[in-house]
């Protein structure tokens, strides 16, 4: 029998040896990974930057994609789904790492711009892994929070309400919604347009999800981890914004080490591995905890420095994808 071929992305961290014993595993750059690459390979462990459809697939006699990402926008599932190739994500890995990211944006606003919780209203689109967090510790933080999910709405009745009435409440309007048609250029221009003078825009979520260049026309205040066209950002966008990441809200160790363990979990269980529930050593598991607006604003910049990390893109913004793969992962302490 042929010994089972996988093609992984390069960067997806904490991967190297662990299905080496089993599997001939090459590591290329997941932008580069290519149809001649894939071709005799039988999965695929990949992040954001490999397109997985037809063009890549066609020929290839692979069986699984698993990618070490919450996102599936660069997967097409359908075309997958049509010729038996299963596709796993890391959904809700990395949940905790962009409810730290998120925190400290709102710790740099409040600081920079005076202001406590109890004088805000956030709006939440999108209340699954993250937008459940964020809710939650907004609303012990002081925030009054609204919330927009159609889905879980319509599925359970939650009282989320309509988009439009979230943004027009809302001072500070967070996005945490996966990228499909649905979702695509959600806040455009009327969206946008919409809300209160002065109101900020946080997307952690794809950054199609926010009309890049309506935002930039909207004269609101904004925070962005993710870009429309990344890594080629649009450099005016960049310029105007109050806090700007590379992409790396979820980069926490604990999210980076849960994904690839997901991944590799995905990929056990379609072969048949006997690595089931692998987890890195050198990763500390997470230890979730409450944590008081106050002790937040005094720990949080020793933890994870958003303004140094925005001043590092906004200096070299041709550096994105350096940034990005060479990121040293935060730890998540709440």
């Amino acid at each position: 029998m042929n010994r089972l071929k996988i093609i992984a992305d390069s960067a997806v961290p904490f991967l190297r040896g662990v299905l080496e014993p089993w599997a001939e595993v090459r590591y290329l750059p997941g932008a580069a990974i290519a149809p001649g690459d894939v071709r005799d390979a039988d999965a695929l462990i990949v992040r954001t930057r490999t397109r997985c459809d037809e063009r890549l697939l066609a020929s290839s006699r692979v069986r699984l994609v698993a990618t070490a990402t919450i996102g599936f926008d660069h997967i097409d599932r359908a075309w997958c789904a049509a010729h038996g190739i299963e596709v796993a994500t890391a959904a809700g890995c990395n949940a905790r790492g962009v409810l730290q990211w998120v925190a400290a944006a709102l710790e740099s606003l409040a600081r920079r711009g005076g202001w406590h919780p109890s004088e805000r209203t956030l709006g939440v689109v999108g209340v699954g892994h993250v937008g459940s967090l964020v809710k939650t510790y907004a609303e012990a933080w002081g925030f009054r929070v609204v919330c927009c999910d159609p889905p879980r709405e319509a599925r359970e009745g939650c009282g989320f309400r309509p988009i439009g009435e979230v943004a027009r409440a809302a001072d500070i309007l967070t996005f945490h919604t996966p990228l499909d048609a649905s979702t695509r250029h959600l806040a455009d221009a009327a969206l946008l347009g919409a809300m209160k003078p002065g109101a900020t825009v946080l997307n952690s979520s794809r950054g199609g999800v926010v009309d890049g260049d309506a935002l930039r026309r909207s004269g609101l205040d904004y925070c962005l981890d993710v870009w429309e066209r990344e890594p080629a950002i649009d450099p005016a966008l960049l310029a105007g914004a109050a806090i700007a990441t590379p992409h790396i809200a979820g980069y926490s160790e604990q999210g980076k080490a849960t994904a690839t363990a997901m991944a590799v979990e995905a990929v056990a269980r379609r072969f048949d591995l006997p690595i089931s529930g692998w987890y890195p050593a050198e990763a500390a598991p997470s230890a979730p905890r409450p944590i008081a607006w106050e002790a937040l604003c005094g720990t949080i910049r020793d933890v994870y420095d958003i303004e140094a990390e925005s001043r590092r893109l906004k200096a070299s913004p041709a550096d994105f994808e350096h940034l990005r793969d060479n990121y040293r992962y935060r730890r998540e302490y709440f």
